[in-house]
């Protein structure tokens, strides 16, 4: 069910909201949190779809704030709200309210935003593109207890990275953090396996890429050592090479959803290290809703280096 509201109020939204659930005959208790994406029209069909395939696993009420402008800076919007809301099918497993924001609102989202929170539930921002420098202290941040960001979505990764460091609050993630759990998770499992003291460290992946940085600093603050960045073709982090006294532990992933792990004395082995969709990154954010202490490791790396 699909209910158009022009020129609207967040009271007008939400009594349609419960319009809609009654005519399908849906509670709203199912619902584990509210998901506020933050986003541009370009790019809200494709952050819609990746939140909706994550609420087969999280039932939420998804709010997309979309802040139109006018094309000329001279040109003046009036104020104006505009929305779609979706229940039952159009909604997959959740709700979605999509709202389009004109003039003088758009400077205001929070306020349009939080009445629509569900009540003592979780709240969480995403912002697919051009998140803000400093999102906890963002007006839409403030309202969440997680904040998603994404380095792989701004013009300069790399500046972007630095200015996170310096304003990162207990709730910041990144998905080019969460990219990386499977590395995480090989790295670690190859480490008991062999259990030695590992000297030096190479991380190789394609040059100003923020997963790469983030994995280097990780394994810094974790290991102990200077991690040396290598510029590879790509795509994303290729290889992680972890010297020992008795040889290399390497992760080789050149290309494709395979990688080789080769540990020191032992026969090469294939491992499963695709690049996973959107949807499946927003959906292993939404699992956890704690302050994610390993990233804010990785982000502050040893604090001795910078992105160079």
């Amino acid at each position: 069910m699909k209910i158009d509201l022009t020129n609207t109020t967040a009271g007008a939204i939400d009594r349609a909201l419960v319009r809609g659930r009654r005519a399908i005959g849906t509670p709203a208790v199912g619902m584990v949190l509210t998901l506020v994406i933050v986003t541009d029209e370009e790019n809200a069909y494709d952050a819609l779809k990746a939140a909706g395939d994550a609420s087969r696993e999280h039932p939420s009420r998804t709010l997309v704030v979309i802040k139109r402008h006018t094309r000329a800076a001279h040109e003046r919007t009036l104020p104006r709200l505009d929305a779609e809301v979706r229940v039952g099918y159009e909604a997959g497993t959740g709700e979605t309210v999509v709202l389009r924001m004109y003039g003088e609102v758009s400077e205001h989202a929070d306020s349009v935003v939080l009445p629509l929170l569900l009540p003592d539930a979780p709240v969480v921002v995403w912002w697919p593109v051009n998140g803000p420098l400093d999102p906890a202290n963002d007006p839409l941040g403030a309202l969440a207890q997680r904040r998603i960001t994404d380095l792989y979505a701004v013009e300069d990764p790399m500046a972007t990275l630095q200015a996170r460091v310096r304003s990162y609050a207990p709730g910041d993630t990144d998905l080019a953090w969460t990219r990386l759990t499977l590395w995480r998770s090989m790295l670690a499992a190859a480490l008991d396996q062999a259990r030695v003291p590992v000297i030096s460290a190479t991380v190789e992946a394609e040059a100003e890429n923020p997963a790469a940085e983030l994995l280097a600093r990780w394994l810094e603050a974790r290991l102990g050592v200077t991690v040396d960045r290598v510029d590879s073709a790509g795509p994303v982090v290729t290889a992680v090479r972890l010297g020992t006294a008795g040889g290399e532990i390497v992760i080789d992933r050149p290309e494709g959803p395979l990688a080789t792990l080769s540990l020191p004395g032992q026969p090469p082995r294939s491992l499963a290290l695709k690049v996973r969709p959107t949807s499946e990154l927003i959906a292993e954010e939404l699992r956890r809703l704690d302050s994610d202490e390993m990233y804010a490791i990785a982000l502050h790396g040893d604090g001795s280096r910078g992105t160079n």
